[in-house]
């Protein structure tokens, strides 16, 4: 559900953006970037202290 409402925050920020005549292009980098972190912090989560069962 996170990455789902992460790529929706990126994709409005992109929309934002974009309006804002910022380069598309870079606006996109900023949203994929987004999505990025949020699996990078899902995947590393799990590893984390506290966090085995």
């Amino acid at each position: 559900m996170g990455l789902i409402l992460t790529g929706t925050a990126g994709l409005a920020l992109w929309i934002v953006l974009w309006a804002l005549d910022v380069s598309g292009f870079d606006a996109i980098l900023i949203a994929v970037l987004m999505v990025l972190v949020a699996i990078a912090v899902r995947n590393l989560l799990p590893f984390l202290p506290g966090r085995r069962d």
